[in-house]
């Protein structure tokens, strides 16, 4: 394994840029962090892996001094993170998996509060994010709530950077965005490691961890390896790389629930979605797939009743989106990337709430919710509150509450974002189960894994549907090898860059 505890007798706290030994963070019988203990050298780019509720995000706030560690001890530049926090805070930039950003200040006026608050300018540091923000530069006067994933990750980077930090920490940066956002964030930081800035970023994609120079695996508070992410992923591939999933695709049922012909939204003068027309088959798990700004989500909450088309027409479980929207919502599921479970009731209130709004028969809510409990193996935690629940816990009822009603079709937005891969290959093994019932699974991910799981994808670029077919045979066309690689060169097409 490689070197972790900072304090050896060949190397002093100054030798490290972050040093954390022997650092608790309990929140009541909660041991969020259990004795951690790690080093990053200066100019290093160092990962963190684990699944949700692991330590990390309560890590990242003891390193950037916005809350205090129970035991132990922790340095950023050599700094004590409780005795010299104002020095500390002065030094590093933070982003948090929320993006921190003012959702109603512009572009313009986000970065220009942020070089303020640390007494410099725009102007001082713009070369240290002249790469970044020039990407977004031409939407300066845009209020930040209504940019795509994509660009609010790119304001958010230049926000934590802007002056000009020496270590940046970053918690799950590229959580809900698409895979070629991804990959050019992945660019940006490897240009600001050659900077010399130490990078530390948590994440729960394989392939970006794969890109640090030393990753550490963390689970239920504690670190169980530091060492190359080649070793790290070897060493946990049952967690970290699971194996892929073997399912029997949908046959060709000519029994088609949803059925789309030119539909269009457009808002003013910008068309949303431009005239996309395509079917789904009954227990088809379809995959609509698009980079941010593409117009994926605009199609679902038409699809979905939530949003009337300015023109084509489409049928969801054989009622008009248009005319019968609230027809469309009682026979279908929805889950969102929140997975809207409520998290101050219990596990039993929750599916007995949404057992109600579903119109499921009074009789057969307590009989079924207990099946479910069972199936889930969450007999136990009947009476737990929900946010008390791990991610994958959270993630698995609320994909059984959206189904609970046995609807014809659910539509998932989303819905393992944030999410570890063990976890998610357990997610698409739900998938699967009610798909094999007959249930129609109509899913957007960024996840291009996810993506060679479904039985057909289709691929929105700038409104309209780019391609459509089965996974091999999209990448026996596009000469592919994998559907990252199918994305990644259409995607590249876009013209426009937000919604």
């Amino acid at each position: 394994m490689g070197e972790w505890i900072y304090n050896s007798s060949f190397d002093t706290v100054m030798d490290f840029a972050v040093t954390v030994d022997n650092v608790f963070k309990r929140y009541g019988q909660v041991e969020a962090l259990q004795g951690v203990s790690l080093s990053v050298r200066p100019g290093e780019l160092f990962g963190i892996i684990g699944p949700d509720g692991a330590g990390k995000t309560s890590l990242f706030r003891i390193l950037a001094t916005l809350l205090l560690a129970d035991e132990g001890k922790a340095t950023v530049c050599g700094l004590d993170t409780v005795t010299d926090y104002k020095a500390i805070r002065q030094r590093v930039g933070y982003m948090p998996g929320r993006f921190s950003l003012y959702q109603d200040l512009t572009v313009e006026e986000n970065l220009s509060f942020f070089a303020t608050v640390f007494h410099t300018t725009i102007e001082e540091n713009y070369d240290l994010v002249r790469d970044i923000y020039r990407q977004i530069e031409p939407f300066r006067k845009r209020r930040a709530g209504a940019l795509s994933g994509g660009m609010k990750q790119k304001l958010a980077l230049s926000c934590a950077l802007i002056h000009k930090p020496d270590v940046l920490f970053l918690d799950e940066p590229t959580t809900g965005v698409d895979p070629v956002s991804r990959k050019e964030f992945w660019e940006m930081l490897r240009r600001l490691k050659e900077q010399g800035i130490t990078i530390i970023a948590s994440t729960p994609i394989v392939d970006e961890a794969r890109q640090c120079d030393r990753i550490a695996f963390i689970n239920e508070g504690r670190i169980h390896g530091i060492d190359t992410p080649d070793c790290i992923l070897k060493q946990f591939a049952d967690i970290l790389c699971p194996s892929g999933l073997l399912h029997e695709k949908a046959d060709n049922r000519e029994n088609y629930v949803i059925e789309v012909d030119g539909l269009t939204k457009r808002f003013g003068t910008f068309t949303a979605v431009d005239h996309i027309s395509f079917k789904v088959r009954q227990g088809e798990i379809f995959g609509f797939l698009g980079a941010n700004g593409a117009g994926k989500t605009t199609a679902m909450r038409m699809l979905t009743g939530l949003s009337r088309p300015t023109d084509g027409k489409a049928c969801v479980a054989g009622f008009d989106v248009a005319t019968q929207s609230e027809a469309v919502k009682k026979n279908i599921g929805y889950m969102s990337q929140k997975f809207s479970l409520y998290e101050d009731l219990k596990v039993w209130e929750n599916i007995r709430l949404f057992a109600g709004i579903y119109g499921v028969p009074e009789a057969e809510i307590a009989p079924r919710t207990d099946e479910l409990l069972q199936r889930l193996g969450l007999e136990k935690e009947r009476n737990t509150l929900v946010k008390s629940l791990p991610l994958g816990w959270k993630q698995k009822l609320a994909f059984s509450v959206s189904i609970f009603h046995h609807p014809r079709i659910v539509f998932l937005d989303e819905p393992t974002g944030g999410v570890y891969p063990a976890t998610r290959r357990q997610f698409w093994e739900l998938i699967y189960q009610a798909a094999d019932r007959g249930i129609t699974v109509f899913v957007t991910t960024h996840f291009m894994d996810e993506a060679e799981y479904c039985d057909r994808i289709s691929i929105m670029v700038d409104g309209v549907i780019r391609a459509l077919d089965t996974p091999n045979r999209l990448k026996r066309q596009f000469g592919a090898a994998t559907m990252d690689d199918v994305f990644q060169q259409l995607a590249r097409e876009a013209v426009r860059t937000a919604d």
